[in-house]
């Protein structure tokens, strides 16, 4: 027999992963964990999370920005458990005469952006995925000023990172 309190959640909490379903896909397939782990891996974690984590959602934050960040963390603490394996040996710079519109480069951006400790990975996924300065600073914990200075310097690394392999 299941008690109606318990029902209510459940629905709450289907209803939620349906609104918010879309944002945890993106944050599992942007989140490389290790070649053995799939999107669909992490999907199933980071809704096993949500769940668990359900009760302390108080709307501090916007639903969206909780959801994200149950997601990034979620994720950081089993690539930690996991060894924080590589996905693949260093990144090999891509032919620009042999890519014309820039897939290749954007793919050995986004591979240069998974060499980034996790803090950094944490924070520059969030700013490509659209949130504000303030969004990632209260899913962070720091201040909107240290998240635009982090982003700025994580910028200057990524490109001469970029530059160096040119």
């Amino acid at each position: 027999m299941t008690v109606n309190g318990h029902n209510e959640d459940e629905r709450a909490f289907r209803e939620l992963v349906r609104r918010q379903r879309d944002l945890i896909w993106q944050v599992c397939r942007s989140f490389r964990l290790s070649a053995a782990w799939e999107p669909q891996d992490a999907f199933h974690e980071v809704l096993m999370a949500l769940w668990h984590d359900y009760g302390t959602f108080g709307g501090r934050s916007s639903e969206r920005t909780w959801v994200y960040r149950v997601a990034v963390n979620t994720l950081i603490s089993l690539k930690r458990r996991i060894g924080n394996q590589p996905t693949a040996d260093a990144p090999a710079m891509p032919d620009p005469s042999t890519d014309p519109d820039g897939d290749e480069r954007r793919h050995y951006l986004r591979q240069l952006i998974d060499t980034l400790d996790e803090r950094d990975h944490s924070i520059v996924m969030a700013h490509l995925h659209g949130y504000s300065n303030i969004e990632i600073a209260r899913m962070t914990g720091l201040t909107a000023a240290h998240v635009s200075v982090l982003l700025t310097r994580i910028k200057r690394k990524l490109r001469k990172l970029y530059e160096d392999e040119i």
